[in-house]
């Protein structure tokens, strides 16, 4: 299996993790319907050219925030946010499992998950 089959099923995964964490908070049905797609408001950036739409998209599709933001609103007593979290985690992992990964600045098709040379062979240049 290749690297990019096991971070798509790493997406199944947090997919799965981040739906039942919203499902056991009991949270509203209407937050999900209406945070769902939010993240993919960040390729709004791309209006601004490739360099700042992968620079906002990938900011917005990496678990860092939604992990950050998660953990402070546990910590804060605040479940209607950690819920927030969760469809935003939920909303990358389906985007891994689906094969939408982190954007490079050369284009918005090419992402780390599309079939790429292995960095060590492009550096090859004497064969």
């Amino acid at each position: 299996m290749e690297p990019r089959h096991y971070l798509r099923v790493e997406g199944l995964a947090a997919l799965v993790a981040s739906l039942a964490l919203f499902g056991a908070l009991d949270a509203p049905l209407w937050l999900l319907a209406l945070l769902a797609l939010a993240p993919d408001l960040s390729m709004l950036g791309y209006l601004a050219g490739p360099r700042v739409g992968s620079v906002s998209y990938n900011v917005v599709h990496t678990y860092t925030l939604p992990l950050a933001v998660g953990g402070v609103a546990y910590w804060a007593d605040a479940p209607l946010v950690v819920a927030a979290a969760a469809v935003w985690a939920a909303h990358i992992g389906a985007d891994r499992f689906f094969g939408f990964g982190l954007k490079y600045s050369t284009g918005f098709e090419r992402t780390h998950l599309s079939a790429q040379p292995a960095p060590v062979a492009r550096l090859r240049t004497d064969e």
